[in-house]
């Protein structure tokens, strides 16, 4: 992928399943930070999960691709599924970096809540170097940044505080999603086609992830 100088944001997860609550925070982003695209990155093994039993990376992806096939600007990336471990983010933004080319600038699209977080990610200091972060808060709060300084020193707090996404919660939620489909109801809140080939594939039938047992960061 070569970019140039292109503005670009990287919104990572499980996606299990994609529903229209990521692509409305995607959307979001493109439009409040001029973004030319935005990369939808599902997490091989993220983090946070990895109690959890996900749908497989393959599936999972084909899903986030499908839901994006008619927004240009929004793009399905498997830069997590390719490598084997444990997805931090330090290791996905030195392969977007790798991908996009020096000259892009890159926009990492992250919860609010999980700025209290990031001390304890992994090589923070210098993933905030390769990476602007964009907390996701409800419209017309503020959000204080001081925290970050020591980590992001000064101005890294003060580009957090400046590349805010005010949007409003929505009530889309893959655990609900998933419940859903386990008790046979039809799904809430997925993307146009995406209900049909979760059943095409048989997937979150049996309480786990696919048909047979079978993504952040941070």
């Amino acid at each position: 992928m070569s970019a140039g100088g292109r503005r670009v944001g990287w919104l990572g997860g499980s996606f299990d399943p994609v529903h229209a609550g990521h692509l409305c925070m995607a959307r979001a982003a493109l439009e409040q930070l001029d973004l030319d695209a935005v990369l939808l990155v599902p997490a091989a093994i993220p983090p946070h999960k990895r109690d959890r039993q996900l749908a497989s990376g393959a599936d999972r992806l084909a899903l986030l691709a499908l839901a994006c096939a008619d927004e240009e600007r929004l793009l399905a990336s498997d830069v997590e599924l390719r490598r084997d471990g444990i997805s931090y983010s330090y290791d996905t933004a030195c392969a977007l970096r790798e991908e996009l080319g020096p000259g892009a600038a890159l926009f990492f699209v992250i919860g609010a809540d999980t700025l209290a977080e990031l001390p304890s990610w992994y090589r923070i200091e210098e993933l905030g170097r390769l990476v602007t972060f964009c907390p996701v808060t409800r419209a017309g709060t503020s959000l204080d940044t001081g925290h970050l300084r020591p980590l992001l020193g000064d101005e890294g707090a003060a580009a957090v505080a400046r590349h805010c996404l005010h949007i409003e919660p929505h009530p889309a939620s893959s655990t609900v999603v998933r419940a859903q489909l386990r008790a046979g109801e039809a799904p809430e809140h997925l993307p146009p086609g995406v209900a049909e080939e979760i059943r095409r594939r048989g997937l979150y039938r049996n309480g786990g992830g696919g048909a047979t047992s079978s993504d952040g960061s941070g």
